[in-house]
């Protein structure tokens, strides 16, 4: 969510408002408003308050086609209210520069797509940057599209304002100096001509802050994101055998009277220590009453889930039934550890609906059999409920091609979330809170 409001934003500020000033300035009409008696800032001002209320606007009704698909509520709203305040605000003061330096048009989009372009394709705007090389993270350190999503993402999924506040003094801080620069470049009549305008040493401003902002992250450590954390077990060198000592020769003794042996004192032996319960076996029913069931429905584009009379279409049906026929002697779902075997048999659902494959809807009804087939009910319950409860612990597959089943995604976060949904969807069937 936070990368398509970062783009609807940027958009506007890269076409939308400096095609509009260009536009009217062109045709005359900022000279005519020079006529009135309100000073050169408040006009601006006005226009600047005015492409932000659009902005905010177009916002809005994304986030309300996005309920109607199956959205659920973001975790923060007003924080996420606030921080797209900040972002509109840095995206328009970028706008303003465009507009002051475009004679026409035309150049508007030509200048326009230098910004719009890099800053979707290495500026973590349309590509996530766990998905970018590190030089190209490095160099996302210098562009606000970066900043614009971290925040508004962490307002939907994460921790909200308590954990966006070095993205918001970032956000500030271009949305300043770009308003700043455009305002002192500011020109009434096309006649004036960007190459013939005094003043241009103020386009240092926008270009220091989006410097500043790098240099920043760099000083913070937050410029490279590492995509996983893998713990390697140390192997424990094996203790040395013990070189034997030879046994010393007997040395003949004369015979003497024998000495009774005295009776040994039997020693008593220790009970056994109790087994501790697995990590699942502690889930109560408390823990499973208290999930949160409000998830997308089964027909949206997230967490898809056939119905009973939904059958897969030609195409499709080849590959539902080689993962059918593959998922019970997958490796990764014959593992050991229970609960990071249901973790790999929920990824064989959660892969395809990450990358959106055609199959997605048909996997989850295999995956839900496969796990009852393997375990009983309460105890498949309670395994669910702790990944629920757990969702960034174990291991994540990127890729189950092994099953039949192609691609690979490239933000394992999304796989955990979308797993994450599906166990809570697994949850509701086996204790009958969804009617099949």
């Amino acid at each position: 969510m936070g990368e398509l409001l970062t783009v609807s934003v940027l958009g506007g500020a890269c076409f939308g408002l400096p095609t509009t000033m260009v536009s009217e300035r062109e045709r005359g009409v900022w000279r005519r408003y020079r006529l009135t008696p309100l000073p050169t800032w408040m006009i601006i001002t006005s226009t600047v308050l005015a492409r932000d209320l659009i902005i905010v606007t177009a916002g809005a009704l994304q986030l309300a086609a996005a309920f109607a698909l199956g959205m659920t509520m973001p975790d923060h709203p007003v924080a996420l209210a606030l921080v797209f305040t900040f972002v509109a605000f840095a995206f328009i003061g970028l706008g303003l520069v465009i507009a002051m330096m475009a004679d026409t048009v035309p150049a508007v989009q030509a200048l326009g797509q230098c910004i719009f372009l890099p800053m979707l394709i290495i500026g973590g705007v349309a590509v996530q940057l766990v998905s970018l090389p590190e030089w190209a993270q490095r160099v996302s350190a210098f562009f606000p599209g970066r900043y614009a999503v971290e925040a508004l993402q962490r307002c939907v999924t994460g921790e909200g304002l308590s954990a966006v506040g070095f993205n918001l003094i970032v956000l500030m801080l271009i949305g300043v100096a770009g308003c700043r620069a455009g305002g002192k470049l500011f020109r009434w009549d096309s006649q004036q001509r960007f190459a013939q305008l005094p003043g241009k040493g103020w386009l240092v401003a926008p270009l220091a802050a989006w410097l500043a902002a790098g240099l920043l992250a760099e000083w913070k450590g937050v410029s490279v994101i590492s995509t996983d954390v893998k713990v390697m077990a140390s192997s424990v060198p094996a203790s040395p055998s013990p070189t034997p000592t030879p046994s010393p020769v007997p040395t003949p003794t004369p015979a003497a009277e024998p000495v009774p042996t005295p009776t040994p004192t039997p020693t008593p032996t220790p009970s056994p220590t109790p087994t501790p319960l697995p990590a699942w076996a502690r889930i109560t029913q408390a823990d499973i009453d208290g999930i949160n069931y409000n998830v997308p429905p089964d027909r949206g584009v997230v967490a898809p889930f056939s119905s009973a009379d939904e059958a897969p279409e030609d195409y499709t049906l080849e590959e539902v039934e080689m993962v059918r026929r593959m998922l019970p002697n997958w490796p990764p779902g014959l593992v050991s550890d229970d609960i990071q075997r249901v973790r790999n048999l929920l990824y064989v659902a959660a892969v395809p609906d990450a990358i959106q494959l055609p199959v997605e809807r048909f996997l989850p009804v295999i995956v839900l059999d496969h796990m009852k087939e393997v375990y009983a009910t309460d105890k498949l319950v309670k395994i669910l409920t702790y990944i629920v409860l757990h969702p960034d612990e174990g291991n994540v597959l990127a890729s189950v091609a092994e099953v039949g089943v192609g691609g690979t995604v490239g933000d394992t976060w999304v796989v955990r979330e979308r797993a994450y949904l599906y166990a809570i969807k697994f949850i509701a069937r086996l204790t009958g809170r969804v009617v099949d």
